[in-house]
């Protein structure tokens, strides 16, 4: 199955499950993670609030965490939380664990097709390149078993990762 680029809103996609780059509360925030949480209505707040908390958080960075999608066409949300990259240790490991952990729930849900945001490309500050080629890659591992979209709305965020999956065999590009 294809990974693919798309440029636009993430929150209009028609697929099984929906990746949310989200803060450890999972209790919405900016970026993708507040679109998300205004498309699928407030159902999806509450589902969140419902998942199991130690001091607050609900999903340690480099981990996911499934809901109901709300008002959302897809079936469910997928809620990762990537690096803060000037602040962790080792970014590509935690970001690299996100993309796994979501693609791994995604399977383990049954889902055949999801769309990602650039996870931790945005207030967390990760360079782009270096974030699409782990992104990139880890979702070329899971292409026997899901259609991965990557929905980018930043300009200079699409043209990095349409730069890495050029120079990819598992490319389809939207």
């Amino acid at each position: 199955m294809p990974v693919s680029l798309f440029a636009g809103d993430i929150t209009q996609a028609n697929t099984d499950a929906i990746v949310n780059a989200a803060n450890p509360q999972l209790l919405g925030g900016g970026g993708v993670d507040g679109a998300i949480h205004r498309a699928a209505g407030p159902s999806l707040l509450e589902a969140c609030k419902e998942l199991p908390s130690l001091n607050g958080v609900r999903c340690p960075f480099g981990q996911a965490r499934h809901t109901a999608a709300g008002n959302l066409a897809a079936r469910y949300v997928i809620h990762t939380v990537g690096p803060v990259y000037s602040t962790d240790a080792h970014p590509a490991k935690t970001l690299a664990q996100a993309y796994h952990a979501s693609f791994s729930l995604a399977l383990k849900l049954g889902c055949k097709c999801v769309a990602v945001p650039a996870i931790s490309c945005g207030v967390y500050g990760y360079p782009h390149r270096e974030a699409a080629t782990i992104a990139i890659d880890v979702a070329g591992e899971y292409t026997d078993s899901l259609a991965i979209t990557f929905y980018l709305t930043d300009t200079q965020v699409f043209r990095a990762f349409e730069s890495v999956l050029a120079t990819r065999q598992f490319s389809q590009q939207q």
